[in-house]
């Protein structure tokens, strides 16, 4: 579902249960990265939106000096205690596309489901200034598609989607797909147009299962969602749990994480 601009205050009041039912990324993605910028402790590294640091660890344990660029105060206060035995690790609390960083000096910049909040132009023109020439920016996301092993559930929740969120926000009900290569592709490209060379992507997939209680405490965590009214969040999550428990207690969620790298020549 996509992101509402104006709400990334939403992640900052969620911080611990973010933290908890927010997944991580496959190995294959990091291991594609190193090989296409290989990190050390020699390295600089700054990780635009890191959250809950569910992007961090494999980076710091390269021994890389890594910035996380974090807008949630109590995002970035998590990621101090989260990460504090390391020493090459600080957090810099503020939106990227406002604080000040060094001009041709990091080796790699990566964003991990939160480039999407930034302006283009001004996020990847700030991304090539930083980098050195031969540095890489690395891009990649998350995209959970739910129930593609059983649509009466989704058909189910798509209804309550109408009766609760949708009405609330004044939406008409939009179809659920997948995420495709076209559309990675295309994400890719965008480096392209601010001087950026040797443009890649992958994908990789994988599944998760949730019970009712812990797919509404998922949905918690998402921007839309929390900025709905108390009382129509509260309705509208149990609502789904008893759909789920209706149909066995469990959903299944598919993901597609698609990676964009790209280099400044």
């Amino acid at each position: 579902m996509p992101a509402i601009k104006g709400l990334e205050w939403t992640f900052d009041t969620v911080a611990s249960n973010y933290e908890k039912m927010r997944p991580g990324y496959v190995d294959e993605l990091y291991q594609t990265i190193f090989r296409y910028i290989p990190i050390d402790e020699n390295s600089n590294v700054v990780e635009v939106g890191s959250g809950a640091g569910q992007a961090t660890a494999p980076l710091l344990k390269t021994g890389c000096r890594l910035t996380a660029v974090e807008y949630g105060e109590k995002f970035s206060q998590l990621l101090k205690a989260k990460f504090k035995e390391y020493p090459k690790f600080s957090v810099i609390t503020g939106k990227y596309e406002e604080i000040e960083l060094e001009n041709d000096y990091y080796n790699l910049v990566y964003s991990a489901s939160a480039f999407h909040w930034i302006p283009e132009k001004a996020g990847y023109e700030k991304v090539f200034s930083m980098l050195k020439r031969g540095g890489a920016f690395a891009r990649f996301a998350n995209h959970p598609y739910r129930c593609k092993n059983d649509p009466a559930l989704s058909e189910e929740i798509d209804d309550l989607y109408d009766e609760y969120y949708n009405k609330f926000y004044n939406k008409k009900r939009e179809a659920l797909t997948e995420y495709t290569e076209e559309q990675a592709k295309e994400r890719a490209m965008i480096a392209g147009k601010y001087g950026f060379t040797d443009i890649r992507y992958a994908l990789f997939y994988r599944q998760r299962v949730f019970s009712a209680k812990e797919y509404t405490e998922l949905l918690g965590t998402y921007s839309e969602h929390v900025a709905l009214e108390e009382t129509v969040r509260t309705i509208f999550f149990s609502k789904i749990e008893e759909a789920i428990n209706k149909h066995g207690g469990h959903i299944t969620i598919y993901d597609t994480i698609d990676l964009q790298l790209a280099r400044k020549g």
